[in-house]
């Protein structure tokens, strides 16, 4: 861990929070907490406590609309619930250039909150499972623990199922991989949408 003072980013996501009254207890590793899997291992915290926050963005006349989903850590994002819920039928995943541009945060550092300019946020309702949840404090090395409700308020997001639904059959499957079953199924798919 590394003390203060923060980096510049993380900074930015500090004064997000007391701008709506919420002290953060940010925590910076000296290893990465870039993906959702090493976030888990750095905090000591279940997968599914890492929220993923997501870029996507949607054709806005000759400008790109940027939609910005928190999700669970074990989700992956599903286009086609994604799109309904915005109204965006044209709704597709941010490249990284087009993210950070967008939100001024490189990925795996992309907070809820803190961005330069107001972006619409959807949070997976599977994050209001857990008391706290961890999220991206500016960089790939900064987060910071949130109870699900607060996390909604800091980042104005509006709650909807956007993530793939896991069936029956998905999960028997995804079992029979462990034991023998046949590749390309749901198990073999990355773990970030």
């Amino acid at each position: 861990m590394r003390a203060t003072p923060f980096p510049p980013a993380t900074q930015r996501v500090l004064e997000a929070a007391a701008k709506k009254g919420v002290d953060l207890d940010v925590t910076v590793f000296d290893g990465s907490t870039h993906t959702a899997q090493d976030a888990a291992r750095q905090v000591g915290a279940e997968l599914g406590q890492i929220v993923k926050s997501l870029v996507f963005v949607s054709p806005d006349g000759e400008d790109l609309e940027p939609i910005l989903c928190l999700v669970s850590g074990t989700n992956r994002v599903d286009l086609a619930r994604l799109a309904a819920v915005t109204g965006e039928p044209d709704i597709r995943r941010a490249t990284a250039r087009e993210a950070n541009e967008l939100t001024g945060f490189v990925i795996g550092g992309i907070p809820p909150i803190g961005h330069p300019r107001p972006l619409r946020v959807v949070m997976d309702p599977d994050l209001g499972r857990f008391p706290v949840v961890w999220a991206a404090a500016g960089t790939p090395t900064a987060v910071f623990p949130v109870p699900p409700a607060t996390l909604r308020m800091l980042a104005n997001a509006h709650v909807a199922p956007i993530a793939e639904e896991v069936r029956r059959a998905d999960l028997a499957a995804s079992d029979g991989l462990t034991t023998g079953g046949t590749a390309g199924g749901p198990a073999t798919q990355g773990a970030s949408a």
